[in-house]
């Protein structure tokens, strides 16, 4: 009788924990029909000749909804980190414009990446990612953190041989490319589709473009007019309705940690402290700032431009007296309330849509 209820005893302990290890693991979620990635109309003020020659969309990687699906339930899978504790997601937060919110990134073995995470968004019309720009199309860049020593330290033939034990994944293979085979080429691509789906055209700055900014206040009016008005040129180098560039550029920032920019990958000195110019878009969401996450606010960034560009020869004409590379460093000399007026505007380009919509989440569920 004792040992028939040890024996009971000791079934009911391997059932419970069998039942913990089912709950406890992650477990996929997708919506029966694939939510719509593709319906979205570019609005009229974001077409032109300059933003078609932008758009990094390959006819051989046209977005899907099925390609776009696969590729968020990679974005958050953490099993493409070495020890299953980073995923893309980790270092690109949606609540934060898919920035990190920390100076550096936490790698998957505690060790600190070298440079900020940079955020997503509008990538679809970008071309020449990172920092230093040395990822030439999103295909390609999107397997570098997987590879990076200190990011997640994976192998991609590891990968490959770890989706392919997930019976999750054949599935969502077949559904976006045809058939289920997994393959390198396909985990580059349903990635880099669902970082192009990452749209922003949802911010009060696009519904003031058709309601004359009457949905401003006279201080965003006032920051508006000082982004784009010629004394402060923050949209000479900040262009287009993206405000973006493709380029890297000197802005003056003093050298810190050694990092000397777009130097360090292409060995020109013409190069030495040249970073990418980001995307203002979710920019209020986005700190800290700038390549090493040196600045906590928008007021500091500021600040750097009204007081504090350093010289350099290879200094962008943009921010000289003189408008000549390497000439005299440009101070804006703003007032305070100026100060805060651009601010202001900077908030007015957040898209509540992209860091709230479900379509861009954790699909994992723990």
């Amino acid at each position: 009788m004792r040992a028939t209820g040890i024996m009971v005893l000791a079934l009911l302990f391997a059932g419970c924990v069998h039942h913990v290890e089912q709950d406890i693991g992650p477990r996929l979620e997708l919506p029966e029909i694939p939510y719509d990635y593709t319906g979205y109309e570019v609005p009229e003020h974001f077409i032109s000749i300059f933003m078609e020659l932008l758009n990094s969309e390959p006819e051989s990687n046209a977005l899907t909804d099925d390609g776009a699906t696969l590729g968020r339930v990679l974005f958050y899978d953490v099993s493409l980190s070495e020890n299953l504790t980073k995923s893309c997601g980790s270092c690109h937060h949606q609540e934060l414009g898919f920035a990190d919110g920390t100076k550096f990134s936490t790698g998957f073995e505690g060790a600190l990446t070298q440079r900020n995470s940079m955020h997503l968004v509008n990538h679809r019309w970008n071309r020449r990612f990172f920092w230093d720009l040395r990822a030439q199309n999103l295909e390609s860049q999107v397997l570098m953190p997987i590879q990076d020593h200190i990011e997640m330290g994976m192998e991609l033939g590891d990968v490959i041989d770890r989706l392919e034990a997930n019976e999750d994944y054949p599935r969502l293979f077949e559904k976006a490319f045809g058939d289920a085979e997994i393959n390198e080429n396909r985990v580059s691509r349903a990635l880099a589709q669902f970082v192009r789906s990452m749209i922003s055209f949802s911010t009060k700055y696009d519904e003031g473009l058709y309601n004359d900014f009457t949905n401003y206040t006279e201080q965003e009016l006032q920051g508006k007019e000082l982004f784009f008005g010629g004394e402060t040129r923050c949209n000479q180098c900040h262009s287009s309705h993206n405000f973006h560039s493709t380029n890297a550029m000197n802005n003056g920032l003093p050298i810190q940690n050694g990092d000397q920019g777009q130097y360090e990958f292409t060995g020109n000195e013409s190069d030495i402290n040249e970073f990418k110019v980001p995307s203002l878009r979710n920019s209020a969401l986005t700190a800290p700032y700038m390549h090493d996450g040196r600045f906590e606010t928008l007021m500091e960034v500021i600040e750097h431009y009204n007081t504090g560009v350093q010289p350099y020869d290879n200094l962008d004409e943009r921010v000289t007296q003189e408008l000549m590379v390497g000439g005299t460093p440009y101070a804006l000399n703003l007032s305070q309330e100026e100060k805060e007026a651009l601010v202001l505007f900077l908030h007015t380009l957040t898209d509540e849509e992209l860091i709230s919509h479900p379509k861009w989440s954790n699909p994992w569920v723990n």
